[in-house]
């Protein structure tokens, strides 16, 4: 193994990932366990087996929007900081730094720790390890896939890509199984014959947008990708079609098994159709499918969030530590560990106070859109700088960002409105208040160099 270089243009990564592999994190990100839930959400809220359809393809216009906004920032500005890069040239480091401290802290280590819960709940249910056996899985896997991640981008990537084909197998196998069975006539009304509240429709859309969440972290291997800059332009538009025709499909499928009503009844919908198709085996399947689905998330979030500390660490020589990056292995190892270890704390915050532990994470939603949207904003601010030699730009131009903006603009206000609902705001004002903390000292602290 090579040693690892410092910070600085030593410490740059170099393009060992295969445009597949980048493919397959970017689809691993985004398809977790969220689309075995949220199609029944969707289908409550809507009402209408039409309505429902159309809002599931306009979250995938508007993701394919904001992924054309990324595509020119990444191959403007390719970098392993991602959508954090962006913010700092954009605004300046004091306000990227806060977007990192959020995504360092609560956002991406407390994805992985969330989604290692989910994997030991359902990995229980298999093979139980005792009384704490969702907690023993959950630190097991968090401490598995760190060391696969510290082995190397390729190791990593042939994981991620492993696992992404079994967890799209998992779904083709639900929609399989919706079209094996069929729901009496009368359960499904006739398409576009009610349609809903503008209320309801914008909450069911707020259910699609969150499920079609984590592309954004396209951004953070975008220096990355064998093949140079404009590479990743393809990458992200491939991801998310594949996205949106598996996301159709298992809808498609869901309706056809259970009717639009047994569809918004049911509280694990994927399951019941399976059940319905294969039996009692078929639900213990699925069960199987979630599980590597969280894995999935897991590995491609890790992959990414580490990319986000690298990058941190290269603007404050207080953090310098995180800014070594092995070119032997293509990762920045120190930064993968630090994000091991804060998950892996989560992990066991989340076992003492269960309950404080998912509002911690969930209600920091308010955080990113707002973060998001500023992103989004950034695409018009950088545009005055002179092209890059070898730019993607994205088309339409500005109706493209003024969409995405706009999106992101409705689902930060929808986060906060909920937060507030939940008396959770604090959490969010307390964890920005903390890095404004953070912020000062490292300020204060080179000063006094």
């Amino acid at each position: 193994m090579n040693e690892p270089h410092s910070s600085g243009a030593a410490a740059e990564p170099a393009r060992l990932l295969r445009p597949y592999a980048a493919v397959a994190i970017i689809v691993g990100i985004v398809i977790g366990a969220g689309i075995f839930k949220t199609p029944s959400m969707v289908a409550g809220v809507s009402g209408d087996a039409g309505w429902m359809l159309l809002v599931w393809v306009a979250g995938a216009l508007i993701s394919i929007a904001g992924a054309l906004c990324y595509a020119e920032l990444s191959t403007r500005h390719p970098h392993a900081g991602g959508d954090y890069h962006f913010l700092e040239i954009a605004y300046g480091r004091h306000l990227s730094f806060l977007y990192a401290w959020a995504k360092a802290t609560v956002i991406n280590t407390g994805s992985i720790a969330l989604l290692a819960f989910v994997f030991g709940d359902y990995m229980s249910q298999v093979v139980s390890l005792g009384p704490y056996s969702t907690a023993i899985w959950a630190l097991a896997v968090v401490i598995g896939l760190t060391l696969v991640n510290v082995i190397g981008i390729e190791a990593s990537g042939r994981v991620q890509t492993l696992l992404t084909i079994f967890e799209v197998l998992g779904l083709l196998a639900v929609v399989i199984a919706g079209f094996m069975v069929s729901a009496p006539p009368d359960a499904t009304p006739p398409a576009f014959s009610s349609a809903p509240p503008l209320g309801m429709a914008g909450l069911a859309l707020v259910f699609v947008l969150l499920t079609f969440g984590g592309w954004n972290e396209a951004a953070f291997i975008s220096a990355e990708v064998a093949g140079g800059p404009r590479r990743i332009v393809g990458v992200i538009i491939v991801s998310l079609l594949i996205i949106t025709g598996i996301y159709l499909l298992v809808n498609l499928a869901l309706i056809h098994g259970l009717g639009l009503k047994g569809l918004a009844q049911s509280k694990a919908a994927a399951a019941d159709v399976m059940s319905l198709a294969f039996g009692v085996w078929g639900q213990k399947a699925l069960g199987l499918f979630v599980a590597l689905a969280a894995l999935t998330s897991i590995n491609a979030t890790m992959i990414v969030g580490a990319r986000s500390n690298f990058a941190l660490s290269l603007n404050w020589k207080a953090l310098g530590f995180m800014g070594q990056w092995n070119r032997g292995t293509g990762v920045p190892i120190r930064a993968l560990l630090v994000q091991g270890g804060i998950s892996v704390a989560l992990v066991l915050f989340g076992l003492l106070q269960h309950d404080g532990f998912e509002a911690m994470v969930e209600f920091t939603a308010p955080v990113f859109w707002v973060f998001l949207f500023l992103v989004g904003v950034a695409v018009f601010i950088l545009r005055r700088q002179p092209p890059a030699a070898d730019q993607y730009s994205v088309p339409l131009y500005p109706l493209t960002p003024l969409l995405f903006c706009g999106a992101c603009a409705y689902l930060a206000y929808s986060s906060i409105t909920y937060a507030a609902s939940r008396n959770a705001v604090g959490i969010s004002i307390g964890v920005m208040a903390v890095g404004g903390l953070a912020l000062l000292a490292l300020t204060l602290a080179e000063r006094r160099r």
